[in-house]
């Protein structure tokens, strides 16, 4: 019985954390919002809607670190630096285009598909002068 309770909280608390998000993607769009809260928001929104982690999740442990730690303080954060009636216009929007779908950010996912890359290349030819 409480291990339904906390996994009925744990629900309730991401479905909150998906809908501040999206009230983040709105939020960096409005001119309202001053540039430092832009610059917070659209890095959040960016990551957490790139299609690929910079930790991926298959590597234990530190896989899921992004999703748990990461994302939400960054949404935190950047909810913080928005001006509040700005982001209660947007939670209306954002709960009809969290029923639609989230959108992509090809950009971040082309970024860090570069950056693992990079790390591969970089190991390979570490490892090559070790071993040859």
């Amino acid at each position: 019985m409480e291990q339904e309770n906390t996994l009925t909280k744990l629900k309730s608390y991401a479905k909150k954390l998906k809908i501040n998000l999206f009230v983040l993607y709105l939020s960096y769009k409005d001119n309202r919002v001053p540039w430092y809260a832009k610059l917070v928001a659209i890095c959040v929104v960016a990551y957490a809607f790139s299609p690929i982690d910079l930790i991926p999740d298959f590597i234990p442990v530190l896989g899921y670190l992004d999703d748990l730690i990461i994302v939400p303080l960054g949404i935190s954060l950047a909810l913080k630096l928005i001006p509040s009636y700005i982001i209660e216009e947007n939670r209306e929007k954002a709960e009809e285009i969290r029923k639609s779908g989230k959108p992509k950010n090809w950009f971040v996912a082309v970024l860090f598909i570069m950056i693992w890359i990079l790390l591969t290349i970089w190991l390979g030819k570490v490892l090559y002068g070790i071993f040859y």
